[in-house]
């Protein structure tokens, strides 16, 4: 799934891309996507003619503001796209929605495994259809902290920190990729209990995670090998060249050369170095 990189860099390329650009018409080919709508109509009706006036994001939602208080709304799920195209290019498989806009142009939905949505509701009733919108921790890139009041929160729970950084009431947009690589920066296992921490480390996951995020937004995400992630222009991210310690099991620590582990945590694969995470 997407997380924060990922969606941020897809963000900041439609800021530029589609912000000012009126809708023309919609096409949608799969009702699953806009399911939260009684019909394909209904969402189309929705947006066309609407303009785009911004383009939010929090969490690993996007928001689009679309004028008379509206927003639409989109999760990519475990594989959704937005991808910029012309009228004339061909439409790859599993395209679901594609909106074209009277400027030229279209912005396409693709999503093979169609887990994500898009909906148009009004802007005062965002939480109340995605309720976890309202819960929300805060957002590494976008809120500042000092690390005091972070230490602080994590002196208030007592969890295991890999759970603790996947706690979207705890910290926006995180996922498995980028709580390993975090905490590998940071050189604290993932099994330590939140509130054991000395103020040292809670300086350096602190530091760790700030500048994480932003390298991997500055490398445009993450594609695994998959490559289902892609940018607006249907591009690979790269920062999987630069992770430490993801799907790396068995190869040599970037920091110790000992080699790196893997281990079923919550459920999930999670990697780390046992010689240098401590």
């Amino acid at each position: 799934m997407p997380e924060l990189p990922e969606v941020e860099t897809i963000r900041r390329d439609l800021e530029r891309e589609v912000v000012g650009r009126k809708v023309r018409d919609v096409d949608v080919r799969n009702m699953r996507v806009v399911r939260r709508h009684p019909n394909k109509r209904h969402f189309a009706d929705k947006l066309e003619g609407a303009k785009i006036a911004g383009i939010e994001r929090r969490g690993k939602y996007l928001l689009f503001d679309i004028g008379e208080g509206n927003r639409l709304v989109v999760h990519l799920g475990m594989s959704g796209q937005l991808l910029r195209a012309a009228t004339k290019d061909p439409v790859p498989k599993h395209t679901h929605v594609i909106i074209t806009f009277t400027q030229g142009g279209q912005l396409r939905y693709v999503d093979p495994r169609t887990f994500g949505e898009l909906f148009v509701t009004a802007a005062d009733q965002v939480t109340a259809e995605v309720p976890e919108l309202g819960e929300l921790g805060f957002d590494p890139i976008e809120d500042v902290m000092s690390w005091n009041e972070f230490g602080e929160r994590l002196m208030a729970r007592t969890v295991k920190l890999k759970t603790l950084l996947m706690d979207q009431k705890f910290i926006a947009g995180l996922g498995n990729i980028y709580t390993d690589e975090i905490l590998w920066a940071a050189g604290l296992r993932h099994d330590r209990s939140s509130d054991s921490l000395s103020a040292q480390e809670v300086r350096r996951l602190y530091r760790a995670l700030v500048e994480t995020l932003h390298d991997a937004i500055k490398h445009r995400g993450s594609s695994l090998a998959d490559e289902q992630y892609r940018d607006v222009f249907g591009e690979t991210g790269d920062y999987q060249d630069q992770h430490k310690v993801y799907a790396r099991e068995g190869e040599p620590c970037r920091r110790c050369r000992n080699p790196i582990a893997r281990e079923k945590f919550g459920g999930r694969s999670t990697f780390f170095c046992p010689s240098c995470q401590v």
